[in-house]
């Protein structure tokens, strides 16, 4: 589950992969889907590129009902979290959380900061993780996040200072009332990477994107 963390000498950037949707518009499950030459799913290919890019501590949240993202995951090596979100209809907000619960207790007072990326982004590159850890490390900014032409993508680093205005959270309204609570202090980070922005949620989405995405 760990490994020396590049960013947090004193504590542990840890990851967190938001893995608990339905996948309904998709039709089968997202994080299972191939992706790239070696034909990784969406889930490996995340842990892949935190781990490259120096984020060693990953926990994963998945639905009540996603047993196969869960087997899939507990075959990662070296080994993920698993926590479950009983109720993901919630929202997202929901899922981080549990997911910062769980790595919370399994690095009590570790935890320096999540930086945070839902299952259907498989494509940001490692360099684009690896720069995000390096803004937080340097900075500690609250929030750090990839920018380019005025967009905002992920994955998102919050550092263990919102980690309660995370669990207070409107699950109506998501992270992103708490980025904005903290909008002087948000730190963006220009990339010329397009992964941070593309989210694979259809069909057509996965055709258009992956499949000509070099990886």
């Amino acid at each position: 589950m760990t490994g020396e963390d590049l960013f947090a000498p004193h504590g542990v950037l840890a990851g967190v992969i938001l893995a608990a949707g339905d996948s309904s518009r998709m039709g089968v499950a997202k994080a299972l889907l191939p992706v790239g030459a070696r034909g990784e799913s969406f889930l490996a290919r995340i842990v892949s590129v935190y781990r490259l890019a120096g984020v060693q501590t990953v926990a994963v949240v998945v639905g009540p009902s996603g047993r196969t993202i869960r087997e899939a995951a507990g075959a990662l090596a070296p080994p993920v979290l698993v926590a479950v979100n009983s109720f993901p209809s919630r929202g997202q907000l929901s899922s981080l959380v549990v997911g910062l619960d769980a790595l919370e207790e399994a690095l009590p007072h570790r935890i320096e900061a999540a930086v945070v990326m839902p299952v259907d982004m498989p494509l940001v590159a490692v360099e684009t993780v690896a720069r995000l850890a390096r803004a937080w490390s340097s900075t500690r900014a609250p929030v750090v996040r990839p920018e380019s032409a005025g967009r905002h993508g992920h994955p998102v680093v919050f550092d263990r200072s919102v980690f309660e205005d995370l669990r207070d959270g409107d699950l109506a309204l998501g992270a992103r009332a708490v980025v904005q609570a903290h909008a002087a202090r948000v730190l963006d980070v220009t990339v010329e990477d397009e992964g941070p922005f593309i989210d694979i949620d259809t069909p057509t989405d996965y055709e258009r994107h992956v499949g000509r995405w070099p990886l």
